[in-house]
């Protein structure tokens, strides 16, 4: 029995809600720790007496450690398992979140974030990936959608803790909240079990047929009677894979749409509370931040709904090519009615493509390259996040418009490569091993 046929057949039931709920829950505190630097940097700013490119090199720390965390935790979860990265990386994450807390310097602020990114880096794809793997066929997409949209509950916790803690107690303790949260957290994913897709990917039969029974058990559902059957070319692949044959032009096309978008929404979103704060004074911004916040979640469902009726590509393609065009809308506004408009429906369809994307690209991997390719791609992803708040601060320093103008080029970029060239994946079976994956163009 093919093992996609067996998860299909134990079905989505109290596992995947527990799984899904602690995944979600650890996305959103992804969210909330990467978003908070930015609703903090007004007053790391001020404390410290940064310039803005000093302010941008301090937001692009973070991003530096997951680009490298990405990479590392990718290949190691194809390597050694799921569930021991799923471990580490959010134990990185608490401790050094805690530790930049109590950073003496912007200096030492940057080196600690540099850290907590490594942790969180590597968390954010092996979520995807052992959530991915299982899941029935069914609402595959719209289950993988709904937990990249915990990412909007961790942006709507952060900006409500900073609209708390930034005016009373300062920058300093609004870090070190949600970090503690992650040690929380890691207690919870000490529980989670390793990835049975994985181990039969291994050629362990008996441990992934012993775990399927488990999930069985657990859903109430009569486990299946015939064995798994190993799939061809079991064992382990290389990262080196990623790039050859018609693999290679899956890849390139998501690492230059991961790059697009993570450029485009990191290097508005690096910037926001800090604009709105020049704009229309602190205590305002952040409410203005929560309430784009809030924009975010009518985008992920919507995109969650509309991925297993209309597919993949068009919802990708239409969302970044809406976010495109709402972020020109608020370049050439007029306005703070129609900033507020134009920057709401940004946030509606970026985060929704985010959604879309993160769908997606575990579908384009066999299991034994998913965590590695998922990894890679998010990489490049934090490339742009990376290069986005130190163009951000060029760009701002001619004006706003500009920055935005450059921010929506990027999204119209990414929407046109994923109309251009990406396969749709509604409705496949995943694959194991690059043996047996048959290429979708």
């Amino acid at each position: 029995m093919h093992i996609q046929d067996a998860i299909d057949r134990v079905g989505f039931g109290r596992f995947q809600r527990r799984l899904f709920l602690l995944c979600g829950i650890t996305w959103a505190a992804d969210a909330a720790e990467i978003l908070l630097l930015s609703f903090a940097l007004p007053g790391v700013t001020a404390e410290f007496g940064l310039t803005s490119g000093q302010a941008g090199l301090v937001v692009a720390s973070t991003f530096a450690g997951m680009l490298a965390g990405a990479w590392f935790w990718g290949i190691m979860a194809d390597r050694v398992g799921r569930r021991l990265g799923f471990q580490l990386t959010i134990a990185i994450f608490a401790v050094f979140g805690v530790a930049s807390a109590f950073a003496p310097g912007p200096v030492w602020l940057a080196v600690l974030r540099a850290l907590t990114g490594f942790g969180l880096g590597g968390a954010m794809p092996l979520d995807f990936a052992l959530f991915t793997e299982y899941l029935p066929t069914r609402d595959r997409g719209r289950w993988l959608v709904l937990l990249e949209s915990w990412w909007a509950v961790g942006t709507v916790a952060a900006a409500a803790l900073a609209l708390i803690i930034m005016p009373t107690v300062g920058w300093r303790w609004l870090l070190a909240t949600s970090a503690a949260a992650a040690l929380l957290v890691l207690w919870a994913r000490l529980r989670v079990p390793e990835s049975a897709r994985y181990l039969l990917a291994r050629g362990d039969t008996v441990g992934a047929s012993a775990l399927v029974t488990e999930v069985a058990r657990i859903n109430g559902v009569t486990p299946p009677a015939r064995p798994l059957r190993l799939p061809a070319g079991q064992g382990a692949a290389t990262p080196g894979d990623l790039l050859r044959g018609p693999l290679g032009r899956t890849t390139l096309l998501l690492w230059t749409v991961w790059l697009l978008i993570g450029f485009g929404y990191y290097g508005i979103f690096a910037w926001l509370p800090q604009i709105f704060a020049d704009e229309y004074g602190f205590l305002r911004s952040y409410q203005y931040v929560f309430f784009l916040a809030l924009a975010q979640l009518p985008g992920y469902l919507s995109a969650a709904w509309l991925v297993e009726r209309a597919g993949r590509k068009p919802v990708l393609a239409g969302y970044l090519a809406a976010a495109a065009v709402a972020t020109f809308g608020w370049a050439v506004a007029d306005s703070a009615a129609m900033v507020l408009v134009s920057a709401g429906l940004m946030n509606f369809f970026t985060l929704g493509a985010w959604a879309a994307l993160y769908a997606y690209t575990p579908e384009r991997y066999p299991t034994q390259l998913r965590a590695s390719g998922l990894g890679a791609a998010s990489g490049f992803a934090r490339i742009g996040a990376v290069t986005a708040p130190l163009a951000g601060g060029a760009l701002l320093a001619l004006s706003l418009p500009v920055a935005l103008t450059v921010f929506a080029a990027s999204f119209l970029l990414a929407a046109l490569a994923v109309a251009g060239y990406a396969a749709e994946t509604r409705g496949t079976r995943l694959d194991d091993t690059v043996a047996e994956r048959v290429p979708l163009g």
